[in-house]
């Protein structure tokens, strides 16, 4: 079967697939609620992945992947939506993963969020608020539903610093600013550095992946800006640690104290398969309430989950209590549910404790 760009494309969407695999000489996969499958009939030569994805790049791209064999860029596909593209090299032949991305914004309610804990933290009009989550777990999604939320509730000048423009936002109360790492900024910390002088009121930086870009996000959050970011991390207590360890031993007791005072929220999921079909997250979503600031600022973190835990009045839960009650709801099989718990003992002794509670009301 001749692949070409726009039947792949099509082929992908019309799979309800989040992602694709080519590399020269194999099978086309797809990611299809988050198993690989092969496409039959699919094999493509190392000429033909060239031929299909160079034509896309713009010289400057050719040049970075030239230099240091991968780069990533988006793309547009019409109707079928935005597709981000990162080309790299494996065993010296060429490979491409594709995401899709859908042209319309996600709400919370489809992607089956905790919506009036997360809203409650978009309440703040200033702050450090951080999504986080393995690579796959839906963060990209779930701050594109938050943006399009404060798009259709604030009148604000939003900011977006992304590597590379993943979702594409309409202008609704706020006006958007989406610059791309390369072709519109050098470096996260640039733009971030510049968005000071761009009258901002939001600022959402693609990931804090290094200590310059952490240290302006935090200074950012600081100075009266609600900054968004995301982080490869599991749950909060790993978050604020990640953070803090960025920094030289002689700088983390100011940080502690800083992030302590600038951070709002940390939202954290995982994805697993839904027993209705698709996938939904388990979400932790940690609010810095005044007992966790002070966790923060004197490095005491460990304590951060159980405060979670007793949190449920300021809208916050833990990874075990987003999946009991998935359990309890019938929306994920108990293996699936055990599969993404960090405790599966705790997670089944809630879940035993529920139904041995239910028994006993017989």
């Amino acid at each position: 079967m001749a692949i070409n760009l726009n039947l792949l494309l099509k082929v992908m969407v019309q799979n309800k697939a989040s992602d694709t695999h080519i590399r020269g000489d194999s099978s086309v996969f797809l990611r299809i609620h988050g198993a690989i499958t092969p496409i039959n009939s699919s094999n493509m030569t190392e000429k033909e992945v060239e031929d299909l994805v160079f034509p896309l790049m713009t010289p400057r791209l050719k040049r970075i992947f030239e230099e240091k064999h991968e780069c990533d860029f988006s793309y547009e596909g019409g109707e079928l939506g935005r597709f981000r593209f990162n080309v790299f090299m494996h065993k010296g032949k060429i490979g491409v993963a594709i995401r899709h991305i859908p042209l319309k914004i996600p709400t919370f309610e489809e992607l089956r969020l905790p919506q009036d804990s997360i809203k409650k933290i978009l309440t703040n009009e200033r702050g450090l608020v951080l999504v986080t989550g393995i690579t796959g777990s839906g963060k990209t999604s779930t701050l594109a539903a938050m943006i399009e939320y404060l798009n259709q509730s604030w009148e604000a000048h939003i900011i977006t610093v992304e590597d590379p423009i993943e979702f594409s936002f309409t202008e609704k109360k706020c006006i958007i600013s989406q610059r791309e790492l390369g072709a519109d900024t050098t470096t996260f910390v640039d733009a971030l550095r510049a968005a000071m002088r761009q009258d901002p009121d939001i600022i959402l930086v693609g990931e804090m992946r290094d200590l310059e870009t952490t240290q302006a996000a935090i200074t950012a959050a600081e100075t009266g800006h609600l900054v968004f970011a995301t982080l490869h991390t599991m749950n909060a207590v790993q978050t604020v640690s990640r953070i803090i360890d960025l920094f030289p031993p002689h700088q983390q007791g100011q940080v502690r104290m800083q992030l302590s005072e600038s951070l709002r929220g940390i939202i954290s999921q995982r994805l697993l398969p839904c027993s209705k079909g698709g996938r939904l997250p388990a979400v932790e979503i940690m609010t810095n309430t005044p007992h966790i600031k002070k966790m923060i600022a004197e490095n005491t973190i460990d304590g951060i989950t159980g405060a979670i835990g007793k949190g449920a009045f300021y809208g916050m839960q833990t990874f075990n209590q987003s999946l009991v009650k998935m359990h309890k709801e019938g929306m994920a099989k108990l293996e699936d549910i055990l599969q993404a718990a960090s405790n599966p003992d705790d997670v089944l002794l809630a879940i035993k404790g529920i139904e041995q509670e239910i028994e006993g009301k017989r």
